[in-house]
């Protein structure tokens, strides 16, 4: 195994210092280079270090526009930052876009540094970033955690050999490393199209690429033509974290898209079956974990407003916020919404087109509101339904799908699959169409082949006939519920 050099991605509140700050990193004017810089359009960059005590002395940064670039890759599920850094203008301190990087950060579960810029400034108040940060349960050191606190100047570079060695300590203790021999994972981070054709920014986690070689995205193959680093060199083979752009696509792939050594089977899975306007729909809103909630990202039109509905949804146990935050549905909260499955929730505000016609592309839900009491009663009345349903799993003694029905001897009988837990002779049933109960009714009869029987389990088929008799159909569930 080799040490592989960490991948960064920075996060933070426009004008914060971004730019500044990787600039100062990279010891180049990246501002003045805006057009054509190679650095631009690979999307990343690697620099080397002169520390000498750690696994490596190198750091790729990935260049990409803030947190909306790093929701788009994770809602691809692309695993591309091994850590990220929140930066923080040290007189500013906590503004909208800060605050959505933190949900950003935390939903993508890695490490991260919090980075106070602009000490060089005497108006700056370290002290009160810190206890800002408390109130999004940022608990940094010195504050009750063990988050590191990085106080620099991107602009006089103050502070910022401190936070290249933070970096490469928190790699350390997440022991990153690759097998070139192991079967290839990359990501796309950047795509584009020029009169060259389809060119791919891409970031290798393990495995390697060489010219020549034949990679996988999905089903479809691809043979390397070329690839380019992030210093304009022509490249023979590429390792783990070496960004690099790739030509050999004849189609434009999407941002977060897989590269491997061989083909996979792809299949797209809808987050949600509803979009823009129409009714929550409870079956595609559940949480994908034991304890059911309704997932939701509030934009308000002021602060007044998103902290009155906060304040009301907090005490619905049912409801976890994932981001709050002032301002139109953007493209990036989109992207959230996908990645942790939550629905998105707009008070006096509206999505821009560019995230409406995204959210119908990701099956994301996006309900706006004007009046506050109607968003409350909607929601109120589907978590409702969800702890309902909550309940029912959780006393679910078993279900079976009805597959068939036939008339035997004058009864009709239904064909049925017990698909969890089990069900007895004499058991009291209710009925399931589309995920709606219609009615209650008692097996009277069981049989398996012919057989009469007193249970059926998980995989079972049998026999069914029910008393009172219901206008049940193929396709519908019934449950024993304890």
């Amino acid at each position: 195994m080799f040490p592989r050099p960490p991948i960064v991605t920075i996060l933070g509140h426009v004008d914060h210092g971004k730019t500044t700050l990787l600039d100062y990193i990279r010891k180049s004017n990246i501002t003045q280079k805006e057009h054509g810089g190679i650095t631009q359009k690979i999307g990343a960059y690697e620099i080397t270090t002169n520390f000498k005590d750690y696994k490596t002395n190198k750091i790729t940064f990935i260049d990409t526009p803030g947190h909306e670039a790093f929701s788009r890759l994770r809602a691809r599920g692309a695993n591309v930052s091994d850590l990220a850094i929140l930066l923080i203008d040290g007189k500013d301190s906590l503004m909208p876009q800060t605050i959505e990087s933190i949900s950003h950060i935390k939903n993508a579960g890695i490490p991260f540094i919090v980075v106070i810029n602009k000490i060089d400034l005497p108006e700056i108040n370290v002290e009160k970033v810190k206890a800002d940060l408390l109130k999004y349960e940022v608990l940094v050191e010195g504050k009750g955690g063990n988050i590191p606190v990085i106080p620099l100047s991107a602009k006089t570079g103050k502070g910022v050999k401190e936070l290249l060695e933070a970096i490469l300590l928190i790699s350390e203790d997440l022991n990153l490393s690759y097998q070139p021999t192991q079967p290839l994972k990359a990501y796309l981070i950047e795509t584009k199209k020029d009169k060259g054709g389809v060119v791919a920014s891409v970031i290798i986690k393990d495995g390697s690429i060489k010219i020549g070689d034949s990679v996988y995205y999905g089903e479809k193959k691809i043979k390397v033509k070329s690839m380019i680093n992030d210093q304009g060199v022509n490249i023979e083979k590429a390792l783990p974290s070496t960004p690099f752009e790739l030509l050999g696509f004849s189609d434009l792939p999407e941002v977060g898209t897989v590269l491997e050594s061989q083909p996979k089977k792809t299949s797209h899975q809808p987050l949600a079956t509803k979009t823009i306007g129409k009714k929550l729909d409870l079956e595609s809103l559940l949480k994908p974990t034991e304890e059911k909630k309704l997932l939701i990202i509030i934009k308000a039109d002021s602060q007044g407003s998103l902290e009155a509905i906060n304040q009301s949804l907090t005490e619905n146990d049912n409801i976890e916020v994932v981001l709050k935050a002032v301002g139109e549905v953007n493209q990036s909260d989109v992207f959230l919404a996908k990645t942790t499955k939550a629905i998105i929730i707009g008070f006096g505000v509206n999505p821009t087109a560019e995230a409406k016609e995204l959210a119908k592309q990701e099956k994301v839900i996006i309900k706006t509101y004007q009046i506050i009491y109607e968003l409350l009663e909607e929601l109120t009345e589907v978590t409702g339904l969800l702890k309902e349903k909550e309940e029912q799993q959780k006393n679910l003694k078993g279900e079976a799908k009805i597959l068939a029905n036939f008339i035997i001897e004058g009864e009709k009988v239904y064909g049925v699959k017990v698909t969890k837990g089990k069900i007895n002779l004499s058991d009291e049933l209710q009925a399931f169409k589309n995920n709606q109960s219609f009615g209650k009714t008692k097996l009277v009869s069981l049989k398996i082949r012919a057989k009469a029987v007193n249970e059926v389990k998980k995989g079972d088929e049998a026999g069914m006939i029910f008393s009172p008799k219901l206008d049940i159909t193929i396709g519908d569930m019934i449950k024993s519920i304890l």
